[in-house]
């Protein structure tokens, strides 16, 4: 079930937080590679993962490891995000060369130690030097996805420098959501999204969604292909257990196209 080949919203489980708990001892517990075949097992249409530079929580045997994993599943995808600047080319590269599956590449604006990730890229700016990485994952194989702000007007330059997607970056609309701005975040993001597919772009998201504000997101925004959910996720499954959560995720994304 790639994303290519359901009618609703793929969920992709990023799975940084499960590695960043084992990080803190060295014995090798969680297992980052039966976090996702638990996840998988129980309805997860895809994993995502970022290794950062100073692999405070996924580590390069961790993106090889699951590539080795998703061999066994080849209905789900496999999506890297990083910044294309640091060390996101070099980890793609050597998936490509181990003949391992990427099905796409999510490029983050962030900066070496940045704490997570907190705006999208810019165009004029940025459009120069993503052009040829852009191009190089495409050669690659994989779909390009740009982590962006959810502006309108920055779209169409996304679409013009060879992205496939934006990930729309969803954190505005989260903290608005208990908040009397919630409805103008909400038609921020759905602005933002429909000019990404006028642009003809595909639309992904996230950051900050949870099972309280997803559904609704969900309704509102047209087209999301997409959602990449890390933090609440791996969060609700420490009381759930990951069967539970997925399947309460999945609900949420069901009860959007109900």
């Amino acid at each position: 079930m790639t994303t290519a080949s359901i009618s609703r919203t793929a969920l992709s489980v990023n799975l940084n937080k499960v590695a960043l708990v084992r990080n803190t001892r060295h014995l090798g517990i969680p297992s980052v590679t039966r976090a996702a075949s638990l996840c998988l097992q129980a309805g997860a249409h895809g994993i995502t993962v970022h290794p950062r530079p100073d692999e405070r929580h996924i580590r390069p045997h961790d993106v090889f490891d699951l590539a080795e994993l998703l061999k066994a599943w080849p209905d789900r995808e496999y999506n890297i995000e990083g910044n294309p600047f640091h060390n996101l080319m070099d980890v793609a590269r050597e998936v490509k060369a181990k003949g391992l599956p990427l099905h796409q590449l999510t490029f983050v604006p962030d900066s070496e130690g940045q704490f997570t990730s907190d705006h999208g890229w810019t165009f004029p700016q940025d459009a120069e030097r993503l052009q040829a990485v852009v191009a190089e994952a495409r050669a690659l194989g994989a779909r390009v996805s740009l982590f962006m702000d959810a502006e309108p007007a920055q779209m169409a330059a996304a679409k013009a420098v060879g992205a496939d997607r934006v990930e729309l970056y969803t954190e505005p609309y989260a903290a608005a959501w208990h908040t009397p701005e919630r409805a103008a975040q909400l038609e921020r993001f759905r602005a933002a999204a429909q000019a990404a597919l006028d642009a003809g772009l595909g639309v992904n998201a996230g950051h900050d969604l949870n099972r309280d504000n997803l559904t609704a997101f969900l309704r509102a925004v047209p087209g999301v292909s997409e959602v990449s959910i890390g933090h609440a996720l791996i969060a609700d499954a420490l009381e759930l257990g990951y069967a539970a959560t997925i399947a309460d995720y999945n609900r949420c994304i069901h009860e959007a196209f109900a």
